[in-house]
């Protein structure tokens, strides 16, 4: 009698043969139930001059209470912890990723237990990790209208200040959350607020929620880029709409009583912030 190859009708020389295959099979299916992420692992460098630099290593820490610098040494993404999960802001490049969900791990957290993925703004390098983080995690993504819009077909809208810069394409999601100016979102009992902050993209968004030290609790705010970079061939001016963005993120951002505002440029957190008084030069947002 002829063996059949694990179970699939088609017939083998051999008993050894079949054992040996199947045995080999099986091996494969445990490997990757395992560790479903290692094909995955090896992304693509994105090709953009800066892109290497952007991602250069940068080690995750607390940045105060539950909230975590989990992103590249020049691009940010946060990670903040609650009693029924993670809620991650921003995936950075593609290739960051894998970093991103290192860091978490390294932090003691399992990046499977992320519930619900925010974004800053849809452009390559801040969103382009988004699609391979939901995927690994399962989570939620809650996105603004417009940078919905981008996610789900991969490329920025002509009205994206720099669409003729030809940004990178980003890797797409399905399913996503789109959300309002001031809706909350929430994961057990820690809530983040959504504030539109139009100016860089017409999707931009920054988020607020409080983070607490055992009673001593500070107002955390990831705030958006507010830098004005378009294309020779785009005029604010020419668009006055997303010239009025700007002066209501102003005045948003503004009115946001923080302890902590973590924005575009690089800063260095002060000895509050930081255990033993060590300082950590962190570029959150670009």
């Amino acid at each position: 009698m002829v063996p059949a190859a694990c179970g699939s009708g088609r017939p083998l020389p051999n008993v050894v043969m079949a054992k040996l295959l199947c045995g080999l099979s099986a091996a494969a299916a445990i490997l990757w139930a395992t560790f479903p992420a290692i094909a995955q692992d090896s992304i693509a460098p994105s090709q953009c001059a800066s892109c290497a630099a952007w991602n250069a290593p940068q080690k995750p820490f607390r940045v105060y209470g539950n909230t975590y610098y989990v992103g590249t040494h020049e691009l940010g993404a946060i990670l903040i912890s609650s009693d029924q999960g993670l809620i991650l802001i921003d995936g950075d490049l593609a290739e960051s990723a894998p970093q991103i969900a290192g860091h978490v791990r390294e932090l003691g957290f399992d990046p499977k237990n992320i519930k619900l993925i925010l974004n800053s703004h849809a452009h390559f390098d801040h969103a382009g990790g988004l699609a391979w983080l939901q995927r690994l995690s399962g989570a939620t993504v809650a996105l603004s209208p417009w940078s919905a819009g981008v996610l789900r077909t991969g490329r920025s809208p002509l009205d994206d200040p720099q669409h003729d810069l030809d940004l990178l394409p980003i890797a797409t999601i399905d399913r996503i959350e789109v959300i309002r100016d001031g809706q909350v979102e929430r994961v057990g009992k820690l809530a983040l607020t959504a504030h539109f902050t139009p100016g860089h993209t017409p999707g931009g968004t920054s988020w607020s929620w409080v983070s607490c030290e055992q009673t001593a609790c500070l107002h955390m705010v990831y705030a958006d880029s507010l830098t004005a970079v378009s294309a020779d061939s785009y005029h604010y001016t020419a668009h006055p709409e997303l010239l009025q963005g700007f002066y209501k993120s102003f005045a948003t951002l503004e009115s946001k009583n923080s302890r902590h505002v973590m924005t575009a440029v690089s800063l260095t957190l002060s000895s509050t912030l930081s255990p033993a008084g060590s300082t950590h030069p962190l570029r959150v947002m670009g």
